[in-house]
C-alpha cells in the first residue's frame, strides 16, 4: 500500500465533523480545517466516515508526469495559446453565452497546460517554469521570495533536462 495523506475539500465541508471523532490520531482536529499531514498516518478513516465526501487522500509520492515529444508540447502550447485568446476576446463580449464560452476556454486552457505538465506541482516542467522566473526581469511587485520558497519544497519525481 502506497504511503498517503488525508486533505480536505473546504468548499465540500458542511461542518458534520465527524472525522473528528474517527481520526486516532487528531489530524482533522485543526483550527483552520486544514488536515494536519504531519499527524496523518494515512488511514482513510476521516476520508469514510465524511458524510459530504470533502476528504480525500493523496499519495505522498506523486507519479511522474507523462512524457511528451517536443512536436507534442509545442503542439499543445499553440492550441494552449488560442485557448487563451479566444477566452480573451469571449471577455469582452456581452451576454450568457459569451461567458459560457469564456469559461469553457478557460477549462480547456487550464487541461492543457495541465497534460503539458506545468500544473503538477512535481513535474520537472513546472520547476524549469518557477526557475526561469527567477532568472527573468520581472515588474515591481513579483512574488520572488514566494517562488524561491516553492523550489525549496517542491520535489521533482522526473529527470531535469538542461533548458537552452
Amino acid at each position: 500500500m502506497t504511503k498517503q495523506y488525508a486533505v480536505r475539500n473546504i468548499r465540500l465541508c458542511t461542518k458534520d465533523c465527524l472525522c473528528l471523532y474517527v481520526c486516532p490520531t487528531g489530524a482533522t482536529d485543526t483550527e483552520n480545517s486544514i488536515i494536519d499531514v504531519e499527524k496523518c498516518i494515512g488511514c482513510g478513516m476521516c476520508r469514510d466516515a465524511c458524510p459530504s465526501g470533502a476528504i480525500s487522500m493523496v499519495p505522498v509520492e506523486l507519479p511522474p508526469q507523462q512524457g511528451h515529444t517536443e512536436a507534442v508540447t509545442l503542439a499543445l502550447q499553440a492550441i494552449m495559446h488560442s485557448k487563451a485568446e479566444q477566452e480573451s476576446i469571449a471577455s469582452a463580449l456581452p451576454g450568457r453565452l459569451a461567458a459560457a464560452v469564456e469559461k469553457s476556454n478557460r477549462i480547456m486552457a487550464e487541461d492543457i497546460i495541465r497534460e503539458s505538465g506545468y500544473m503538477l506541482p512535481q513535474s520537472a516542467n513546472a520547476r524549469a517554469f518557477l526557475e526561469k522566473l527567477l532568472v527573468t526581469q520581472q515588474g515591481e511587485g513579483f512574488p520572488r521570495a514566494a517562488v524561491e520558497e516553492l523550489l525549496s519544497i517542491l520535489k521533482t519525481n522526473e529527470k531535469m533536462e538542461k533548458a537552452d
